[in-house]
């Protein structure tokens, strides 16, 4: 037993699905919205904190927790961030005052980066070099898959047990996972004292981050990316006949997690992941322009999607080949997930701004400029990491 929760395969899969529950800290909320706005009746926009609350943590703290988890272990704060999950969404299900539900949130959000800082790096950790596309490709998956599989238990939930009953099983998850991976990670070592950085460490850090070709290249990509992603979920779908719009909404996502899993993987296998990625953009930025000839069609916001896809997988396939030390990916998988948030928290009201104007150039202007200041910006990062491994010989 003790060989088969050490074995890469099972290690990697459990490592995803502590991903699922952290994607899940979003989707219990979403895909029960409306349900919420009810319960908790006259708050108004405000009831929107709900859902977006973790993104600020994100937005403020998602490189102090590739910092934090340098310090204390990676394995330590991931089991933690498991850990606080669980406890807060036992405090959810007894459906507290909605101040008290926003503040939930807040800590939720500290949880939530634990997880995605340090799943992913772990995974890189012990994923052997010929799969390690691959598992990251899978990690890529997490949230996709978490907010599916939610949308369809969560009706036969609510109207069996009532609102307490997700995040209650969400919790029940979150524990389940802690104790998983307690068992099944190796304990590590800790190489640096067990003390929080200091705010001039977290300044420099952040610079040394962005500034690096190596650390910080695949989550500057990654802004671009969540940028246009989710907004695009809400936008594209109501341009779009009411005959189609479900059909499209639900194969959007669906094709873009495809995509990574089979063609994704199969451009990792012969291409560096960064190579992958320009190719990803590249491939929206033409889509984008039949849509400008076109219009709208369903068919052609899949394949948008499905192209996106190849940058999803590989932006995290990028971190290991880009850096070798697991301090490194720590806070490359850090960046990752500031600038993801970052972009999601700017992406909606960028895109709700630009299609209400009136002006029909606007969205294809967005989009396209996205996209191809994403490859610029790989580009040079890869230029300057060519110069860099020059001065280095």
């Amino acid at each position: 037993m003790s060989a088969v929760l050490r074995s890469p395969l099972f290690l990697v899969l459990a490592l995803w699905a502590a991903g699922l529950g952290a994607a899940a800290q979003f989707a219990k909320i979403v895909v029960i919205f409306p349900e919420l706005q009810a319960h908790y009746g006259e708050t108004g926009a405000a009831s929107g904190y709900l859902v977006s609350f973790i993104s600020v943590v994100g937005m403020l703290l998602g490189l102090i927790a590739g910092i934090i988890a340098i310090h204390v272990g990676i394995r330590r704060l991931l089991i933690a961030g498991l850990v606080l999950g669980a406890a807060v969404s036992v405090w959810q299900a007894t459906l507290p005052g909605f101040e008290w539900m926003l503040a939930s949130r807040l800590v939720e959000g500290l949880a939530h980066l634990a997880i995605v800082v340090t799943a992913p790096t772990l995974i890189a950790q012990y994923s052997a070099p010929r799969y390690q596309g691959m598992a990251l490709t899978l990690w890529g998956s997490y949230f996709g898959v978490a907010f599916a599989a939610l949308a369809l238990v969560a009706p036969a939930m609510l109207a069996r047990f009532g609102l307490w009953s997700l995040p209650a099983f969400h919790a029940v998850y979150m524990a389940a996972l802690a104790a998983l991976l307690a068992l099944a990670l190796p304990r590590e070592r800790r190489q640096h004292p067990l003390s929080l950085p200091s705010p001039g460490e977290i300044a420099r850090r952040h610079w040394a981050v962005y500034s690096s070709p190596f650390i910080g290249a695949p989550a500057l990509g990654w802004l671009f990316y969540t940028l246009t992603f989710v907004s695009m979920l809400a936008v594209l779908p109501p341009m779009l006949d009411p005959e189609v719009r479900p059909f499209a909404a639900a194969a959007m996502p669906l094709s873009s997690i495809l995509s990574s899993l089979s063609l994704g993987n199969l451009l990792l296998r012969r291409m560096p992941a960064v190579g992958v990625i320009i190719a990803g953009f590249a491939s929206a930025i033409a889509l984008v322009l039949v849509y400008v000839l076109t219009g709208p069609d369903p068919w052609l916001f899949i394949a948008l999607f499905a192209a996106l896809g190849l940058v999803q997988g590989a932006s995290f396939a990028a971190v290991p080949q880009l850096n070798a030390s697991l301090a490194d990916r720590s806070l490359a998988n850090g960046g990752i997930a500031q600038t993801g948030n970052l972009g999601n928290a700017l992406g909606t009201p960028a895109l709700l701004a630009v299609t209400t104007a009136g002006s029909a150039a606007g969205l294809p202007i967005l989009l396209v400029g996205s996209y191809a200041t994403a490859i610029v910006v790989h580009a040079a990062m890869a230029r300057a990491r060519a110069r860099s491994t020059v001065s280095a010989d």
